[in-house]
């Protein structure tokens, strides 16, 4: 997996991270659809922004604790490993995991 968009979190001090949805009382970690979409409220949890321009970044220790602990919160929530994170527009701004 590639994570991609990682600069533009830099400023925020709380990255909000939807974790299920409420429909009608009912929580479901599915993405509603249909008429349920329409009733369904998201469930955010919010993880600590790292507040730091990441895009000269180029070695996952170049990285705050914070962007690291959020890309290892995506990795267990997907079940699957990030190989790649972007950290800016340009070709080279990326980080190999």
């Amino acid at each position: 997996v590639a994570l991609t968009k990682m600069d533009v979190l830099s400023s925020l001090k709380e990255i909000p991270v939807c974790v299920a949805y409420d429909v009608d009382g009912e929580l479901t970690t599915d993405f509603p659809t249909g008429a349920k979409l329409d009733r369904a409220k998201p469930v955010v949890e919010k993880l600590p922004g790292w507040n730091c321009d990441i895009s000269k970044c180029r070695k996952p220790e170049d990285l705050p604790k914070e962007a690291m602990d959020y890309v290892r919160y995506i990795e267990k929530e997907v079940g699957c490993k990030i190989r790649y994170v972007s950290v800016g527009a340009e070709r080279e701004a990326y980080i190999e995991l």
